[in-house]
């Protein structure tokens, strides 16, 4: 199974170019991997010159989101309940950076919460978002 189209391929390629040339850019997670039977979710951001590990914020569903590494091909091994495996959200959209992605997951207890609560927080006042610490 390919979870990342060679165009997703290589924007997140770009990225880890650039993050590599400048470490303190802080780029917008193009990529978003779930369980659709459970709660782990992988927001990605780079994709190594080995095509295999990504780099990006990881939530495998016990409540401490963090930032790290992670294998493509293990993600598109697991094999889940009723012959489902991971996908990939193909409307995914964000108008956050993987920093305020991070705070809020660590805030909120996970991605699907951050979520919420970047959405209420926008939704609401635009600028609200300017308070989570970075």
């Amino acid at each position: 199974m390919n979870l990342l189209s060679p165009g997703i391929r290589s924007l997140l390629a770009a990225n880890f170019e650039y993050c590599v040339r400048n470490p303190r850019f802080d780029p917008f997670p193009l990529v978003r991997l779930f369980n659709p039977t459970g709660r782990a979710v992988w927001l990605v951001t780079e994709l190594y010159p080995d095509g295999d590990t990504l780099y990006g914020l990881v939530d495998l569903g016990f409540g401490c989101p963090e930032l790290g590494i992670f294998s493509l091909c293990e993600i598109e091994a697991i094999d889940l309940p009723l012959g489902l495996k991971i996908a990939r959200d193909l409307a995914f959209t964000t108008r956050h950076r993987l920093s305020v992605w991070a705070e809020a997951a660590r805030l909120a207890g996970s991605i699907p919460d951050a979520a919420l609560l970047l959405d209420r927080l926008t939704r609401e006042d635009p600028g609200a978002i300017r308070i989570l610490p970075r």
